[in-house]
Parts: structure tokens; sequence; C-alpha cells
């Protein structure tokens, strides 16, 4: 696909992550730029400044995909196409909904605490939204999202909910975006990937992170 450049974020890996991506970075036909963190920061930092590179970079469309590709580059792809085609699209995110004709594969622990995650997260929001938390969205760049991304999270796990807060209801002096302008994308694939951080304990202090967040949008919305 024309004009598409790939930003890998490297969080202050301690093994051979960082060669790795130099040699992908080296060898691929691809665009491809790697962006060394010299510390872990946790995945909410690495994304926002893998976000301000990008926009730094000139990116007109910039968002982020899961390394670990539970949601494939194909489906990726899908999402680029669709925010491309509707310049009405501020706000793209792929949706984990297991319908006919999808291959949506999670495990019953995460599904069912990811419905409970996710009503919450809409209730807080006050959005339609079906599911927060798949780890592929595209954003639209203007003012707006630039300024979102100025402050870092206060979630390392719940950091879309709070972007996507920050969209809605505005950030800095810059007027949030109408309903609208934000769309879900129904993913056709999606798969658990071995080895994944989510756990009980991360549950319930996400949860805690979540009333947080929870103030923090309500504060927007007032603003």
């Amino acid at each position: 696909m024309p004009n598409l450049h790939l930003l890998l974020v490297d969080d202050g890996s301690t093994d051979d992550t960082g060669d790795l991506l130099v040699a992908l970075q080296q060898d691929s036909p691809l665009a491809i730029s790697v962006l060394p963190l010299a510390n872990n920061l946790g995945k909410a930092e690495a994304v926002r400044r893998g976000m301000l590179q990008a926009m730094a970079s000139g990116a007109d469309i910039a968002g982020y995909l899961d390394a670990d590709f539970a949601t494939p580059a194909s489906e990726m792809l899908a999402l680029v196409a669709s925010i491309n085609s509707d310049d009405n699209m501020a706000a793209l995110l792929g949706s984990r909904w297991s319908h006919l004709g999808a291959d949506i594969k999670r495990s019953a622990f995460r599904h069912y605490a990811g419905r409970v995650f996710a009503t919450l997260a809409a209730n807080m929001l006050a959005l339609p939204v079906y599911d927060t938390q798949c780890g592929a969205k595209l954003f639209r760049v203007s003012p707006l999202l630039k300024a979102a991304l100025e402050m870092p999270f206060a979630s390392n796990w719940a950091y879309d909910v709070e972007l996507i807060g920050r969209l809605r209801y505005g950030f800095g002096a810059h007027r949030g975006l109408p309903l609208a302008a934000f769309y879900e994308h129904p993913l056709t694939k999606w798969s658990d990937v071995g080895g994944s951080k989510l756990r009980p304990l991360q549950i319930v202090k996400t949860l805690f992170e979540m009333l947080i967040i929870r103030r923090r949008i309500q504060r927007l919305k007032n603003s």
C-alpha cells in the first residue's frame, strides 16, 4: 500500500529485540522506522510516544497495532483502506465482534471480562462503543489529536478509553469530535496470542485506574 510507513517502538528491551527491529528495517522492502526507548515505560507510554513520533514525521493518519499480531496485518490494512475512503472518519476502532463469516478466537475468560469492561467504558464515555480495547486503531491527525497525546495516560492497559474520552470531549483549547466522527470496524480475523499479560489481578488494578480516568473524563465533559 503506497504512503504506508511502519514505526516499530522498542520499549526499552534488554534482549535482542532492538537488533531484530533494526535488521527488519534494513532488510524489508517496506518503509520502516525504529523508535528505541531507553527504558521500559509500559505499553501506554510506548503507544503515546510512537504516535507523537508518527505525527512529528508528517503522518496524516496515525494509529497503532499490537506487536503480537493478534490483529493480523491484513485486518489493519482494511482499516487503513476504510479511513482513507471517508474524510468524515476521525477515529476508527477495530472491533472484535464475533459474527458469522468472522474468525474471532478469544478465551471465555477474556471474552466475558472484556464485555464487562466494555460496558463500563461505554457508559463512562457515553458512547455506544462495543470494543474499546482492541489493539488496532487509526486516527486522523489534527491539532486535537496532538493535544490529546501531550499528557501521559492514567492506565497502562485502559489508555484507549482515556484517549477516546479526550477526543470526544476535547482537550486543552481544542473542542471535541462529534459522535459521527467515531467509527467501529468489525474485524474478520483476530486471535488470542499466548503469553498475554492480562491476568485477573491486572483487571482489578485496571478497574481502580478506571476511576481515575472517569474523573478525568468527567472534568472534560464539564469544561
